[in-house]
């Protein structure tokens, strides 16, 4: 992975590779541009962590996924990034309930270009914010609801995992005989 300030950085002809514009995927600071290099001309590229992680911390909403007795829900969610940790704000309801009975969660976050995509797969486990040091921390984040409603409630999430894969779009491959 590189990165650049310069919009009109271009890559050099040393095979297949894409500028992601990270202001366009996400909130990204300095307009900085996020280079995916694939190999061999393969589509997919698995992400690793430094760059899974630079996706998530520039982007600030996604999908959060709790089970309860075997029965998914899935939830969009804004969020904030702290020490590789995600933070959350919630009100009483379904996803404070289910995430309460079983702490452990899916969470997803993605971006999608006319030509490419990225997705990013962080599995770990949620904490309701209890204690008044948690919450100031939390509070410091500046998270802000995206629809005007109270969301009293402050959620960590601790990942055990994350996964990232960049796609290339392009045209369904004829099938060798």
């Amino acid at each position: 992975m590189r990165t650049c300030r310069d919009a009109a950085f271009a890559a050099p002809d040393s095979g297949p590779s894409v500028l992601l514009p990270l202001a366009i995927v996400g909130s990204f600071q300095n307009n900085e541009l996020m280079m995916f290099e694939h190999e061999d001309g393969n589509p997919i590229l698995k992400l690793d962590d430094e760059q899974s992680w630079k996706l998530i911390e520039g982007t600030k909403h996604g999908r959060l996924v709790v089970t309860v007795a075997g029965d998914p829900d899935i939830f969009p969610v804004n969020y904030a990034v702290s020490g590789r940790k995600l933070f959350l704000r919630t009100a009483p309801g379904n996803k404070l309930a289910e995430l309460t009975i079983n702490s452990k969660v899916l969470f997803e976050t993605d971006g999608i270009l006319s030509e490419e995509a990225w997705s990013v797969v962080l599995r770990g486990t949620a904490r309701v914010l209890d204690q008044s040091a948690d919450i100031a921390e939390a509070e410091a984040l500046g998270l802000k609801p995206w629809v005007p409603t109270l969301k009293d409630f402050y959620v960590e999430i601790t990942p055990s995992s994350v996964s990232g894969r960049h796609f290339q779009f392009g045209e369904h491959p004829e099938r060798e005989i």
